[in-house]
C-alpha cells in the first residue's frame, strides 16, 4: 500500500467487487463511499442487521422498502451524518463568545444530541410505520415549517 497507494495486490488478500462487500454476512454495514450502491436487488440479498449510511444517498428509495420489509434497520444519512453539522454549530456558538469547551464536553454534548435525535426518529418511524428515512425527513420538514411560521416569513 505504501508503494502503490492502494490495497490492490495486498499480500493474502483477494479482489472483491463492491457489491460483494455489502453482501457479506455481518452485523453492521456502513456504506461510506458512493451513492446508489444499495439497490432493491442488493437489499434483497444483504445479510446484516443494521445499515448506517456514512455516504450521502448510498441506498435507493426502492431498497429502503425492501430493507424495512426484511427487518434490516437502516440509519439514514441525514441522521448518521448529522454529527459533523452539530459540531460545526458548537464551534459557531463558541466563536460567538470568549469561552471554549473542552473536547470531552463537546463529545458529551454531541452524544446526547445524537442519541436524542436517533430516539426521536426511531419513535416516529415505529409509531407511523414508516422507514427511518421517512421519519427523519418528516421531522425535518416539520421543524422547518414550524420555524418559518414562528418567524412570520409566511402566513
Amino acid at each position: 500500500m505504501r508503494h502503490s497507494g492502494s490495497v490492490v495486490g495486498f499480500p493474502g488478500a483477494s479482489p472483491a467487487h463492491a457489491v460483494d462487500v455489502l453482501l457479506g454476512e455481518t452485523t453492521v454495514v456502513v456504506p461510506a463511499a458512493l451513492e446508489g450502491q444499495i439497490t432493491a436487488e442488493v437489499a434483497q440479498k444483504m445479510r446484516c442487521k443494521l445499515i448506517v449510511e456514512g455516504a450521502n444517498g448510498p441506498t435507493t428509495p426502492d431498497a429502503d422498502s425492501v430493507l424495512q420489509t426484511r427487518g434490516i434497520l437502516l440509519v439514514p444519512d441525514i441522521l448518521a451524518n448529522a454529527g459533523g453539522v452539530v459540531v460545526s454549530y458548537f464551534e459557531w456558538v463558541q466563536n460567538l463568545q470568549p469561552y471554549f469547551w473542552e473536547e470531552d464536553d463537546i463529545n458529551r454534548r454531541l452524544e446526547s444530541l445524537m442519541r436524542r435525535a436517533y430516539d426521536t426518529v426511531h419513535e416516529v418511524a415505529e409509531s407511523k410505520h414508516v422507514t427511518m428515512r421517512q421519519a427523519a425527513y418528516s421531522l425535518a420538514v416539520s421543524k422547518v415549517a414550524k420555524a418559518t411560521a414562528v418567524r412570520g416569513i409566511y402566513p
